[in-house]
Formats: structure tokens, C-alpha cells, sequence
């Protein structure tokens, strides 16, 4: 019901109101005038807020099991950082600047940075244990912006656009990118889900979770994947929107307990309408401007998890 009706305010605030008898209409019968708003702007725009929430909030999920670290998120094994290393270069090098072409580099180099992540991690005594993981990650991660800022210093040209693309926002979006993400959106939500049992498992410990059959070794690399994979998703379409993959695993755990076979689900609605909560007051606040729902994700959701920290709902 929540997630309907975050839906049904996407479509009808903005700009222009539209009242919800005219979005149905709009919807269902098409036309002309505010049916164009509707169908042209405010629906692609409202699809990739859904698929944006639902992969970052799945990412931070497996990503706080995997590590075993309740603060862990996209940007903890350099994921986030990645993608933006993918967007500096295609707007830098390779004449790229659109939205759609930004898709493909952002996922590219949120895959390079994951797998440079674990091949450090996985080295030496023990393997990639949830420290080492984090570490590699605090590295990788360093390295990046390193390059990051590299490239935006000797390429200036490149730093206004980029700077609209970190910012993390779903407006601007057309139907042509969530074409290119669904289907790594769906392959992602596959092998998150394949994990929800060994995740269960790694909260008891490593030792236990091996007493009970778990492969641990697999569950980390098949669900840092489908992190990888979400996450390339979510900051390839909106840019690297922060707070969601760090506060909706804890407020899913608040509402469901501990087990990943309903925390899993019920972060993919949370997500969603998080975000798109966030994008519909950020349009409203100073019309007609618009607050990126960058912004407004950490605005709202610092006040948020705060109150269930206090309340000690947030699992240890």
C-alpha cells in the first residue's frame, strides 16, 4: 500500500499538480496536455525511482550480511565510487553525455571496482574475511576519488557535468534507461535471493555457518555480485544516491526480525518508497526548483534511522 501510493504521488505532484483521476486516465486512455506530462516525464521518472530504491536498498541488504558490518552500504567496497570513476571517464575521454551512455560505464567500473575489492580481500591467510573486506574496499575506495579528482582537474571541462550526475537525482530520465537496467536489475534481485538462507547462516558466525552446511566462500561471491550488480544498476541510472543502501536494511530488520528470506522482500518495497517519497518533497519545497533526491534521501533518512537507533530497534 505504501509503495502504491508513493507511486500514485510521483505521478501526480510536481510542477504541476495533476489530480490522481487524470494520472488514471493518463495511464490508462492516454491524450494530450497533462496526459503527456504523465506518460512522457513523470513515468519513466517514477519506473527508475522504483528500480533505483529497490537495488540500492537489496545491495546494502547483502552487503551488511555478507560483511557482517550493520554500517556497511554500496559505497563500502568502493562500488559507489567505481561507477563514478566510469561516468568521469566517459565524459572526459570518450565525447559521451547522455544519461543512457553514462549506463554502461558507471556499471563497468562498479564491476572493476568490486572485483579489484575481493581479489585484494581474498589474498594472503584467511581469505576475505568481513575486515579485510572492509579495508580493501576503504583502499580501493581512496584510490578512486584519487582518480577521480585527477581526471576532473586536468579535464574541467567535464566537472559541470559530472557534478550533475554525482549529485544523485531520477528527473531527466527516459524510458530508454530503464530498458538498458531491468534486466540487470532482475539478475541481481536472482542471486540476492539465492543468498537469503547462507546470509542467515553468516550472522551466526563463520564457524557456525559451515557447521550448517553453508558455503560461505559461495555465499559471499554470489552475493557480492548481485550487490555489485544492483549497485551498478542504482548509480549507473540516478547517480550515487546515499543513505538508502545503509538505512532501509536496518528499518526491514525493525519491521521483519533478522531473517533474509523477509528482509530481502520487504527492503525492495522499503527502497522504493524512500526514494521516491524524497523525489516527490523534493520537488515541492521551492517550486518551481527542484532538491535532488540525493539530497533529500540523507535529509530524511538521517532523522529517521536516528529514532531507531534510540530506540535500539537497529539490531547489533
Amino acid at each position: 500500500m505504501a509503495l502504491l501510493l508513493a507511486v500514485l504521488l510521483s505521478l501526480a505532484v510536481g510542477a504541476r499538480a495533476i489530480a490522481p483521476s487524470a494520472v488514471l486516465d493518463a495511464l490508462l486512455h492516454g491524450g494530450h496536455g497533462d496526459a503527456e506530462v504523465v506518460r512522457q516525464l513523470r513515468v519513466p521518472r517514477t519506473l527508475i525511482g522504483v528500480m533505483v530504491g529497490a537495488a540500492l536498498a537489496l545491495a546494502g541488504t547483502v552487503l551488511q550480511g555478507i560483511t557482517r558490518n550493520p554500517i556497511a552500504d554500496p559505497g563500502i567496497l568502493g562500488i559507489s565510487q567505481g561507477a563514478s570513476v566510469g561516468v568521469v571517464l566517459a565524459i572526459a575521454f570518450a565525447g559521451i553525455h547522455t544519461l543512457t551512455g553514462y549506463v554502461w560505464f558507471a556499471f563497468t567500473g562498479a564491476a572493476f571496482a568490486s572485483v579489484a575489492v575481493y581479489a585484494i580481500a581474498s589474498s594472503g591467510r584467511g581469505g576475505a574475511t568481513p575486515v579485510k573486506l572492509a579495508l580493501g574496499g576503504a583502499a580501493i575506495n581512496a584510490l578512486l576519488v584519487s582518480v577521480t579528482m585527477a581526471v576532473l582537474t586536468t579535464k574541467a571541462a567535464a566537472l559541470d557535468e559530472f557534478r550533475f550526475w554525482q549529485v544523485g537525482s531520477v528527473a531527466g530520465r527516459d524510458a530508454e534507461v530503464v530498458g538498458q537496467i531491468w534486466p540487470f536489475l532482475l539478475l541481481g534481485m536472482v542471486l540476492v535471493l539465492s543468498v537469503a538462507r547462507g546470509l542467515d547462516a553468516l550472522a551466526l558466525g563463520e564457524d557456525m555457518a559451515k557447521g550448517l552446511g553453508q558455503k560461505v566462500a559461495t555465499v559471499r561471491i554470489v552475493g557480492g555480485v548481485g550487490a555489485t550488480v544492483l549497485t551498478g544498476v542504482g548509480v549507473a541510472a540516478a547517480g550515487p544516491i546515499a543513505f538508502i543502501g545503509l538505512a532501509v536494511p536496518h528499518i526491514a530488520r525493525a519491521i521483519v526480525g533478522g531473517d533474509h528470506r523477509w528482509v530481502l522482500p520487504m527492503a525492495a518495497l522499503i527502497g522504493p518508497v524512500m526514494l521516491l517519497v524524497s523525489d516527490v518533497i523534493g520537488r515541492v519545497i521551492f517550486p518551481p526548483s527542484e532538491i535532488p533526491a540525493g539530497v533529500m534521501t540523507a535529509l530524511i533518512g538521517v532523522p529517521f534511522l536516528v529514532t531507531l537507533v534510540r530506540r535500539k530497534a537497529v539490531p547489533a
